[in-house]
C-alpha cells in the first residue's frame, strides 16, 4: 500500500499551505473583526480570499472525479489538503470545501435532477450561496435515520412539511439559501427504510422558523450556527423532491459516508496544530527554572500525541484509499473506525497540549478551547461512538459465525 503523494498532490500541499500562510492566517483578526459586527454573515473578507482561492484552481477539492463537476481529485488526494484546512477553523470555506455544503453538493451532484442542479449546485459549486442539512431532531435518535418524525406528506403540487429540528448547521447563516430536510412521506409503509425522503427547502419559505442557535459548549459558532428550526406546513413544490419518494434513506446513506471521512482529515489538521503548539510552548516556557521540555512527563506527551496523530493519519488514508479503490460501501468498517477513533485522538492531543499551556490553554489566546469544542462534537455528529461501535462489533463479529 503506497500513500506517496504524487508530484501533482505535492504540489497542491503546497500551494494550499501556501494561501493559508500569506492570505488566511494573516486575516484572522480581521476576520473576527468583521464577525462581531455582524454576527450571522459571513464576514466580507471570507468572499475576497473565495475569489482569491478559486482564481487560483483552489476550489472544489472534495469532490470526486465521478461528477462531471469535479476537479479529479481522489479521496487519497484530498485527504492531505482537508488536512491543512483544518488547521484554521475557517479555512475549508475560502476553498468551498466546508461542510455542510460538501455534503449537499455530493447531494444534488448524485442524486439531482437538471433544474434541482441549475438552480442550487451551480451557485453552491460557485460559491455564490450556502446551504444546510436539516436531518437531526431533539426528540428521537437521529443516528437511525428511521427514527425522523418530521412529515412530507404530498398535496396535490406541493408537499408539506411540519417538524421540528435543531443542531442544523449552517441555518444561522444570512447566506444560507437553501436546506436539504429529511422526513417521512410514508410513514406507515411496510419498508422501515423507504419511509423517508428529502427535499429542498429555501429558507425564505413561509413557515420555517428559526428559533435560536444552539450553542456547542459555550460556542455558537457564528456566522454559521447551529439552529434550532420548526416547520410550521412548510409548501414547497413537489418539483423540489430529491431523487423520488422513499429514496430519503438511501441519499443519508450515500451523503454520511464521504463526509465522516471528511471530518476526520480535517480534525487531524486540528490535533497536529496541537501537538505543534505543544512542542513550542514547551521549548519556551520556564518554569521552576527550567523549560518545560526538560520535564519527562512533557516529552512523553508529545511523543505519545505524535505517536496517536501518525496512526490516526494512516488509518484514514487507508480508508479513503479503500473508497476510491472499492466503493464507500466496501470501505464502511474502516470509515467507522476512524469515526471512532480520530475525534478521541484528537480531544486526547488537545488535552494534552492545553495542560502543558496552563490556564492560557483554557482561554481566548489561543484556538485549544474551540478546537476541543469542535472535536467534542464530533463524537456526535454523523453518528455517535456507541452507534458505530454497537455496529462495527456486529459485522466484524459476523465474519466468525459458521453458515
Amino acid at each position: 500500500m503506497d500513500f506517496e503523494y504524487t508530484d501533482k498532490v505535492k504540489n497542491l500541499i503546497a500551494q494550499v499551505k501556501g494561501f493559508i500562510e500569506t492570505e488566511i492566517k494573516p486575516n484572522q483578526e480581521l476576520f473576527e473583526e468583521q464577525l462581531a459586527k455582524e454576527k450571522w454573515s459571513t464576514p466580507a473578507i471570507v468572499g475576497e480570499l473565495k475569489a482569491k482561492a478559486k482564481a487560483q484552481g483552489l476550489w472544489n477539492f472534495f469532490l470526486p472525479p465521478a461528477y462531471d463537476e469535479s476537479p479529479g481529485l481522489t479521496n487519497l488526494e484530498y485527504a492531505p489538503l482537508a488536512e491543512e484546512m483544518g488547521k484554521i477553523i475557517w479555512a475549508s470555506e475560502v476553498f468551498n470545501c466546508s461542510a455542510p455544503d460538501t455534503g449537499n453538493m455530493e447531494v444534488l451532484a448524485r442524486y439531482g435532477n437538471t433544474e434541482q442542479k441549475k438552480k442550487y449546485l451551480e451557485p453552491l459549486l460557485n460559491g455564490e450561496i450556502r446551504s444546510a442539512f436539516a436531518m437531526t431532531e431533539p426528540k428521537v435518535g437521529s443516528s437511525d435515520a428511521t427514527n425522523i418524525e418530521t412529515s412530507i406528506i404530498r398535496d396535490g403540487d406541493d408537499y408539506v412539511i411540519n417538524g421540528h429540528k435543531f443542531y442544523i448547521s449552517g441555518a444561522c447563516r444570512k447566506q444560507c439559501e437553501v436546506m436539504i430536510v429529511m422526513g417521512k412521506s410514508d410513514p406507515d409503509g411496510e419498508n422501515r427504510y423507504t419511509q423517508q425522503s428529502m427535499i429542498l427547502v429555501p429558507m425564505d419559505t413561509p413557515g420555517v422558523d428559526v428559533k435560536r442557535p444552539m450553542q456547542v459548549l459555550g460556542y455558537d459558532d457564528a456566522p454559521e450556527g447551529h439552529a434550532e428550526i420548526f416547520f410550521n406546513n412548510v409548501r414547497v413544490p413537489k418539483e423540489n423532491l430529491i431523487l423520488g419518494e422513499g429514496k430519503g434513506f438511501e441519499i443519508a446513506q450515500g451523503r454520511l459516508g464521504p463526509g465522516r471521512i471528511h471530518h476526520c482529515m480535517r480534525m487531524i489538521g486540528v490535533a497536529q496544530v496541537a501537538l505543534d503548539m505543544m512542542c513550542e510552548r514547551a521549548n519556551t516556557r520556564v518554569v521552576f527554572g527550567r523549560p518545560l521540555i526538560k520535564n519527562q512527563s512533557v516529552r512523553e506527551d508529545i511523543a505519545m500525541s505524535a505517536c496517536e496523530i501518525e496512526q490516526a493519519r494512516l488509518m484514514t488514508l487507508k480508508a479513503a484509499s479503500r473508497m476510491d479503490t472499492h466503493g464507500n460501501k466496501v470501505a464502511k468498517e474502516l470509515i467507522a473506525m476512524i469515526k471512532i477513533i480520530v475525534p478521541n485522538m484528537t480531544i486526547r492531543v488537545l488535552e494534552r497540549s492545553m495542560q502543558i499551556h496552563g490556564a492560557v490553554g483554557l482561554s481566548q489566546d489561543t484556538p485549544l478551547a474551540h478546537m476541543y469544542a469542535y472535536a467534542r462534537t464530533l463524537r456526535l455528529a454523523d453518528g455517535p461512538d456507541q452507534v458505530h461501535m454497537m455496529q462495527l462489533g456486529r459485522n466484524l463479529a459476523a465474519t466468525y459465525v459458521k453458515v
